[in-house]
């Protein structure tokens, strides 16, 4: 071997023992077929109110047995896209945007999905306690924050980058690192599910934007006039519509409808 062959070769073995090697998840037979399903359910296969094949229909196609098919069942459900009736069996809660699973891989999506039950406990509680402790220069953080989400989102740009810097200002403001730390945690999911709702809210109508402006609107007055369980509650809702932009294409069209109506 030459004395270049030998030092390529080094080379490479250096560059390679810098890479950490992390094991490839193994996927569950209970992830195939909750994949499976919602492949089928956002291809449009399976429509809101369509009723499941049954536990033993799914068992036999699948060739899994019953208990790993009520595993994924169980799952689907918990994360809102089926729901089940005693004695007739499991349906569709709801149709997904066509293009969900353009932006995540479907083996990853449960993972995103059900990262909105801890963010909920974290950030409500974050943004209570924001709006009793917040220093004035903290409220103007988290208007700046607004503001520059309204102008990525009004340049048809993204705002993922503005919609964090925002949620991280809240919890800042709540004056307990813990609340920083802890959301920078769950930061992988957050940018996930940010990123997948941001677009799907540019492709669609101009009221999905519209939306996402006002409910960061609401929690930065409520945080600014110190009222804790306005603001608390203006978060929760934010992250439950924010959780339904993923799951139901027609979610926020819907209810920016019906709020407009109450309106006038």
């Amino acid at each position: 071997m030459s004395n270049a062959s030998h030092n390529q070769m080094g080379l490479r073995k250096a560059i390679m023992a810098k890479i950490p090697v992390v094991p490839a998840r193994k996927q569950k037979l209970s992830d195939t077929i909750y994949a499976q399903i919602l492949s089928q359910i956002t291809t449009g296969e399976y429509s809101a109110g369509d009723k499941l094949p049954s536990e033993s229909e799914l068992s036999s196609a699948f060739h899994v047995s019953r208990p790993i098919v009520r595993e994924a069942l169980s799952r689907l459900s918990t994360d809102g896209l089926i729901y089940s009736k005693r004695g007739l069996g499991s349906f569709v809660a709801l149709k997904p945007s066509k293009r969900l699973t353009d932006f995540a891989n479907v083996f990853d999506l449960s993972r995103f999905i059900r990262s909105f039950e801890p963010r909920m406990v974290l950030e409500i509680e974050a943004t209570r306690l924001a709006a009793t402790r917040r220093s004035r220069a903290q409220v103007e953080e988290i208007a700046d924050a607004v503001d520059a989400l309204d102008n990525a989102i009004a340049k048809g740009e993204l705002g993922q980058d503005e919609d964090i810097a925002f949620h991280d200002a809240i919890a800042r403001a709540s004056g307990n690192d813990f609340f920083v730390q802890l959301l920078t945690d769950l930061r992988l999911p957050v940018q996930e599910t940010m990123h997948i709702g941001l677009e799907l809210a540019r492709e669609g109508a101009p009221a999905r934007r519209i939306r996402i402006i006002e409910e960061h609107s609401r929690i930065r007055d409520a945080i600014d006039t110190k009222d804790s369980d306005a603001a608390a509650g203006y978060m929760k809702y934010h992250l439950l519509q924010a959780r339904a932009a993923i799951l139901d294409a027609q979610h926020l069209e819907t209810s920016f409808s019906v709020d407009k109506k109450d309106q006038d």
